[in-house]
């Protein structure tokens, strides 16, 4: 019962959180787009940081924006995307435009001196990362931060899973993530192909780089990518998809996920982590111990709500000369962490950070000249997507159709 009520009151705060009083020079944020993750990523995680404000957002549609202002407790509203960059006081711009707009707004908001959060994928194609990450724009002096928005990389939950792996032993990863259809229907702006749409460019960005990071590798290929395809005229993009790459040495990274399934067949998002057998008895005589482990991490995209690490080490004791099994024990152990206080690590953190309050702090942080102690570097995003890049091609769909917009001063 006392983990129940525990439970309620840290989803409560999470979307409550205290408000301290803020910094006289606390960062102004901007917001582009009346987007409806903007509350959860950015405006929700900025009440409990006293560093950050949330100063203005503009949109296309000056009216929708002035009742999301209202709705969200913002003071500003800004006649559009330009006015917000030109817009001296605002000091970091956080984008959670359609996917298709990412690359040619967050080069138009590092050109202004401003700061970028930036939603995933980070671009529509390996093409547009590798010119917005290495944009000479990012050497500009002072250096503007730019950052891909994964937050659930930041959170002491992901620490502690990663803690539980052995990374050069990893065999085989499988990643499940899957959203209800009736969330998103066909005429949503995730599907669409102009503006960089598609399943795997949305739910399936983060299962690629849970793939990524606990390989701590590159997939060499893309063996298999089967997709379901949305009706006509959407499609070139994919509503469902299963993929599997290969990494070096010849192990495995698969996905199964999407944004079309039904109700029925819901599971939390997860991943499964399978590795190798490890010896881990050399003394000398005639047995030998291996140890073969499985990770899973139930809820790996927002931890912050609910998440389990479940490990399981397989111990198996065997004649050397016969290879007979003398002895195999199974144990089981079940972690989690909501701060960073629960590992025994000395970070910043608090019950009622979601992970993209744990992100905040380290965008602050990088921006404000202090250590990060988590970051998307930027080639990280590059080859992310090159990697979704690998499957777009694999499925037969193309990837998807790169910007024009080039700055000029580039």
């Amino acid at each position: 019962m006392a983990s129940i009520l525990g439970a309620i009151r840290r989803n409560w705060q999470l979307l409550r959180p205290p408000e301290p009083a803020k910094q006289a020079d606390a960062l102004k944020f901007g917001i582009l787009g009346a987007a409806d993750i903007a509350p959860m990523a950015l405006i929700v995680p900025a009440k409990s940081h006293p560093d950050v404000v949330i100063h203005a957002v503009a949109a296309r549609d000056k009216t929708r924006a002035a009742a999301y202002a209202k709705k969200h407790g913002i003071p500003n509203v800004l006649d559009s995307y330009e006015a917000l960059l030109n817009d001296p006081s605002i000091d970091a711009v956080y984008i959670p435009l359609p996917n298709g707009l990412h690359f040619e707004w967050a080069l138009r908001a590092l050109s202004k001196g401003k700061h970028v959060l930036l939603e995933k994928p980070s671009s529509s194609n390996a093409t547009e990362a590798e010119i917005l990450f290495r944009s000479p724009l990012l050497t500009a002096q002072p250096q503007p931060v730019l950052l891909e928005a994964f937050h659930n990389r930041f959170s002491p939950a992901w620490a502690c899973f990663m803690a539980q792996v052995d990374q050069p032993n990893v065999e085989h990863v499988f990643a499940r993530a899957h959203i209800p259809a009736i969330l998103f229907d066909s005429n949503n702006i995730r599907f669409n192909y102009d503006l960089g749409g598609g399943g795997m460019m949305d739910l399936g960005t983060y299962a690629v780089a849970a793939l990524r990071g606990v390989f701590g590798a590159e997939p060499e290929a893309c063996d298999e990518c089967e997709v379901e395809k949305m009706p006509p005229p959407q499609e070139r993009c994919d509503g469902s998809f299963k993929v599997k790459f290969r990494f070096p040495g010849d192990r495995v990274g698969e996905i199964d996920g999407g944004l079309r399934a039904p109700l029925m067949k819901l599971r939390m998002p997860s991943l499964t982590v399978t590795h190798r057998p490890v010896i881990v008895d050399e003394a000398e005589g005639e047995n030998q111990t291996t140890r073969t482990r499985k990770v899973v991490f139930s809820n790996f995209l927002l931890p912050g709500f609910y998440h389990r690490i479940d490990i399981e080490d397989e111990i198996v004791s065997k004649d050397k000369k016969t290879g007979q099994v003398i002895n195999k024990v199974i144990n089981k152990e079940s972690k989690k962490a909501y701060t960073f206080r629960e590992m025994d690590v000395d970070r910043p953190g608090e019950i009622y950070w979601q992970t993209y309050r744990y992100m905040l702090e380290q965008f602050v942080n990088r921006v404000r000249g202090r250590d990060t102690t988590a970051w998307v570097e930027h080639e990280d995003s590059v080859a992310q997507m090159k990697a979704l890049d690998m499957a777009y091609e694999k499925s037969g769909l193309g990837i998807r159709p790169t910007s024009q917009y080039r700055p000029e001063s580039l």
